[in-house]
């Protein structure tokens, strides 16, 4: 067997990032980019006024209270650039652009209407007060949006705002899913007593899309060789990552290392020393497909998603190495144990303490328990050699949720 950081290296080892093409940006939501989305021009491209109110010098005000004459106006969009000579100003609405000779604005509050032409300004006023300048945001040429940075809402708004209407993107790896057992039925099925629904497949069919990687499809097979084997053959040519579940232990209904080996697939590792889910395996087919099986058991299939497949999924997406497996560092709310003779992977909800934010154990009856599952919001990770850590001691915690 091998531990969690082997099995994670040898996967990376394994991929590489899918091939990017340039997309509408408004249709980029959950891809990372292949190159950075750089500034086409200082942002704001002028000085410009944070407040409604008035353009003005100045020195004009050194003795406030003073009276200024209006002589013009510029709003946001407008190209007017109104001349201003001593003892003027110009009404100025936010957004819009710093006429020449103006080093500051009064807010609106700060004044008293006079004449339709005239203003009286009630206090002196710093220069540049209330200016937006010129590249205080982003210089041209700037990176905003590095490589490998995922979009989000906002990073859509900054390729409209610069003009980036087709940013360069990875592929996004499509998701086959295989649940295996002769016990499983569909979730609309009746069942007895030696059977179960098959609660799997939609759980990673959900997971895949909530993390943003779209539709998986999903089948389910019997133990039956020639099944199998065929529904893995259909995956490998329409899918670029494959998740098994179940048989893939070593019992005589565990058909799923010896399908992979028969439909050409290439086993990297099979077995690593974590619980739950020490049986998992990952292997590659040809140059661009990879392979994950699973156990069976839900909180093993919870636990290998989080900890593997989505991880690899990112990678093959196009996101960084470092961005792939993020962890939260946070205090346990009460002690936990374990034999210490594997890395442990402990169900762990979120809770608010006294001082913040820590996580709190989830009791469960073993890695079939998917209600302990559904109360939890990720894993406490304790590492090998380690039996007890007591209430309040740091621990690496993996969310289930986005980060």
């Amino acid at each position: 067997m091998v531990d969690p950081d082997h099995a994670w290296n040898t996967i990376v080892s394994s991929v590489k990032p899918l091939p990017a093409a340039a997309r509408a940006y408004s249709r980029c939501l959950n891809y990372y980019l292949a190159q950075p989305v750089l500034a086409d021009r200082d942002i704001p491209a002028a000085d410009r006024s944070a407040m409604d109110g008035f353009a003005v010098r100045a020195g004009d005000l050194a003795a406030a209270p003073a009276t200024l004459r209006v002589v013009g106006e510029v709003s946001a969009g407008s190209a007017a650039q109104p001349a201003l000579a001593a003892g003027e100003c110009v009404r100025i609405f936010t957004g819009a652009n710093i006429p020449p000779a103006a080093d500051a604005v009064v807010m609106l509050e700060d004044t008293e209407a006079m004449a339709d032409d005239t203003v009286t300004i009630l206090s002196p006023v710093a220069q540049g007060r209330h200016i937006l300048r010129r590249g205080e945001n982003a210089r041209q040429g700037m990176v905003l949006l590095p490589r490998g940075f995922r979009f989000d809402a906002v990073a859509l708004s900054v390729c409209a705002a610069v003009g980036c209407v087709e940013p360069e993107v990875h592929a996004r790896p499509r998701i086959a899913v295989i649940t295996t057992g002769a016990e499983l039925k569909p979730p609309g099925a009746t069942v007895g007593v030696h059977e179960i629904r098959d609660s799997n497949g939609p759980l990673l069919v959900a997971a895949v899309a909530e993390h943003g990687f779209g539709s998986a499809a999903w089948v389910c097979v019997t133990d039956d060789r020639a099944k199998l084997l065929r529904a893995l053959r259909q995956a490998l040519e329409n899918s670029d990552v494959i998740l098994i579940t179940g048989g893939v232990s070593v019992g005589k209904y565990d058909l799923v290392p010896d399908v992979i080996k028969e439909a050409g697939g290439t086993i990297h590792y099979h077995g690593i020393a974590m619980k739950p889910g020490k049986p998992q395996l990952f292997a590659t087919a040809g140059a661009h497909r990879s392979i994950f099986g699973l156990p069976g058991n839900p909180l093993s299939v919870l636990t290998g998603f989080h900890e593997f497949v989505l991880p690899a999924m990112r990678y093959l997406a196009g996101c960084p190495e470092a961005g792939c497996r993020r962890l939260l560092r946070l205090p346990l709310v009460s002690a936990v144990t374990t034999k210490g003779r594997q890395w442990n992977y402990l169900l762990g909800r979120l809770v608010l303490a006294p001082g913040g934010t820590a996580v709190e154990p989830v009791p469960n009856a073993g890695s079939a328990d998917f209600v302990a599952g559904s109360k939890a919001h990720g894993t406490i990770i304790v590492p090998l050699g380690v039996s007890s850590i007591p209430a309040g001691g740091c621990v690496d915690y993996r969310s289930w949720s986005l980060l």
